[in-house]
């Protein structure tokens, strides 16, 4: 008589909750590699490799940058920036300063002209609208884009005279930050 299968023991990591033998495909396997090596050392025997080779280079970094001084001041730690994962491994860049005029023609002879960016030099979006409203004597509104994102639909063909509007009212926003959408292309305004 045949025996019966068992029920395979799977053991999940404490980290991504994926089976352990999958963690190194999974998106934060350097985070996985200290709790891998401490619970399942026979699945990734390299890592304790690793791990006793970084802990000598750490050891001799630090007696290498320990130094007798008179003045008993301490080596000053690195500042690392923090990049911000997200799901599926994918890194997070740091949104560029700029701001970006389009202008979308509609029903043949009107058009919209758009402005994305100013909020990220401090500008209050609903003030700069109220501004640009005022000054070309047209509707404008704070409106959500295509990407989720807050940006200024100005009536009309304002093009011409907002660089100079921008720069006049908001002297944090510099020319060499500014930028037209012409023919699916950044171009510069300056």
């Amino acid at each position: 008589m045949a025996e019966k299968p068992q029920p395979v023991r799977v053991l999940y990591c404490g980290v991504c909750s994926m089976p352990a033998e999958y963690c190194e495909f999974g998106p934060d396997f350097e985070k996985c590699k200290p709790w891998l090596i401490h619970n399942a050392p026979d699945l990734y025997p390299d890592l304790i490799k690793q791990s006793n080779a970084k802990e000598a280079d750490k050891v001799t970094e630090q007696l290498q940058s320990t130094g007798i001084s008179s003045d008993g001041a301490t080596p000053s730690a690195t500042k690392q920036e923090e990049v911000k994962r997200l799901p599926g491994g994918k890194i997070k860049k740091k949104e560029k300063q700029e701001v970006v005029i389009e202008k979308v023609i509609r029903n043949k002879r009107k058009c919209i002209t758009t402005v994305k960016g100013l909020e990220l030099f401090g500008v209050k979006l609903s003030d700069a609208s109220k501004k640009l409203g005022k000054k070309f004597a047209t509707g404008a509104s704070v409106v959500k884009g295509p990407t989720e994102k807050e940006q200024i639909d100005v009536q009309g063909d304002i093009s011409y005279d907002i660089v100079e509007f921008i720069t006049d009212t908001w002297p944090d926003v510099p020319d060499t930050a500014i930028f037209f959408i012409e023919d699916g292309r950044k171009v510069p305004a300056a």
